[in-house]
């Protein structure tokens, strides 16, 4: 069963809508991982969906990558990925960053496009998890989304990749749910011209947390926090 039922629905268009972010996100991040430690254990990667986040990691950095991703949907394309490279470096877990076992030694962390789907309980408790695993001067690599509020946002304009001869297109909107959370509903449309030959939708909740309070919760947990935009960057301290 799928860890995440949201992305069953959505695995098929998530890896194509995804990446026109990571041109931009892709060399930020990598200047983030710089220095970490060969020596000092994998690297962790949560919420892995994929494997663009992976592609960074396994071009950056020389150590092994622990990968959680809940969704089997997501890691059936991860998985699929990492077979075509011909990789054994990284290992795939099959849950999400509240289940992953943590090895004793971390040498980094990286989580991109998903603190949103951790309650704050859940974000304090893995954050001072990690940090007592993290290799001196190991970076905690984060980052936030919209909104920034509990407010409506109303859906936007259909966007999408073409494939071939077909469009494959997404659209999303939300509602807030308490002081500090969401409910999107994405919807998804496969399209030759005018003509629709699937579509399909799907509901998730979100947490809402600004990159500020990201920083101040990893502070929270001893590390030293620093804010870039939508990238949060938690370093261990040196000993």
């Amino acid at each position: 069963m799928d860890g995440y039922q949201e992305y069953a629905a959505s695995g098929e268009y998530l890896h194509l809508l995804s990446l026109p972010a990571w041109p931009v996100l892709r060399p930020r991040l990598a200047t983030a991982l710089t220095g970490v430690d060969p020596d000092a254990g994998p690297v962790l990667e949560l919420g892995a969906g994929t494997g663009l986040g992976t592609d960074v990691l396994l071009e950056t950095v020389p150590n092994d990558v622990l990968a959680a991703e809940p969704s089997a949907s997501l890691r059936g394309v991860l998985l699929a990925r990492l077979a075509d490279r011909g990789t054994d470096r990284v290992t795939v877990f099959p849950g999400g960053a509240t289940e992953v076992p943590l090895p004793d030694r971390i040498a980094a962390v990286v989580g991109m496009h998903m603190v949103g789907h951790l309650a704050p309980a859940d974000r304090k408790r893995l954050w001072t998890a990690v940090a007592e695993r993290l290799a001196p001067g190991g970076p905690v690599v984060l980052n936030v989304q919209p909104p920034g509020a509990a407010e409506p946002v109303a859906e936007w304009p259909w966007i999408g990749v073409t494939v071939g001869g077909l469009a494959y297109e997404g659209t999303g909107s939300a509602e807030p749910t308490g002081p500090d959370s969401v409910r999107w509903r994405m919807r998804y449309r496969t399209r030759r011209g005018d003509t629709v030959l699937a579509e399909t939708s799907a509901d998730y909740d979100w947490w809402i947390i600004s990159a500020e309070r990201l920083a101040a919760e990893l502070a929270d947990a001893a590390l030293d926090a620093s804010v870039d935009e939508d990238l949060v960057i938690g370093r261990k301290p040196p000993l």
